[in-house]
């Protein structure tokens, strides 16, 4: 059975089925609000900028909505990484991309198992722990590890997703916010270039 640890961690169905289309129409979104950007500067027509920075408003809004979506979500989330490693781990052993991916994790957040580094032994006993749970010191070598790591991985993966998710969303949220204010700044620039030499030669006496 070829099985891949990201899609233990990823299983349900309707996550990534939602998670494409999302990427489909985001991606198709941003295009045609990009072109609309592109035409109001190129044709410095403030009224199609205020256009686009309403689209921008309404894009941010609805980011706002998927962002807190995402928070509320993430629980479920995290069930899954926690379903997802303890899957993963019990091919360690079958499959090489699995075992590859394992010890990825375990190498770079230095860590072993899920919980503990008795998770590798359930649920048959004696099952040989990883090395790459080992601590690399100059004397360890493939036959003997002299130390271990003791955290379990879940924690940490947990702990990194957080921060990757929290850092991401609220970021990504804010830039449309920040392209209506640049907008409407770009639009009042053209407003005030387009009506300050009608307002020079504009003399009422005459």
């Amino acid at each position: 059975m070829d099985a891949s640890l990201h899609q233990y961690i990823l299983r349900d169905p309707e996550f990534k089925n939602n998670a494409s289309n999302l990427l489909i129409w985001t991606g198709s979104l941003i295009l045609v609000i990009s072109s609309l950007g592109c035409c109001s500067t190129v044709k410095r027509q403030p009224v199609l900028l205020y256009v686009y920075a309403a689209v921008l408003a309404i894009v941010f809004v609805l980011e706002l909505g998927a962002c807190i979506s995402i928070f509320a979500y993430r629980s479920k989330f995290i069930g899954s990484v926690d379903e997802g490693l303890t899957r993963g781990a019990m091919y360690y052993y079958n499959d090489p991309q699995v075992s590859s991916e394992w010890d990825l994790i375990q190498e770079r957040v230095k860590c072993c198992g899920n919980f503990t580094a008795s998770d590798w032994q359930y649920p048959a006993e004696g099952v040989r722990i990883p090395s790459s749970c080992c601590i690399q010191t100059g004397s360890t070598t493939e036959e003997k590890c002299h130390e271990m790591y003791t955290q379990g991985c879940y924690l940490k993966v947990i702990e990194f997703l957080k921060e990757i998710i929290e850092v991401a969303a609220i970021g990504k949220t804010f830039f449309p916010l920040v392209g209506v204010i640049l907008s409407c700044c770009l639009a009042s620039v053209i407003n005030k270039t387009k009506y300050e030499p009608m307002a020079k030669g504009f003399n009422p006496l005459e």
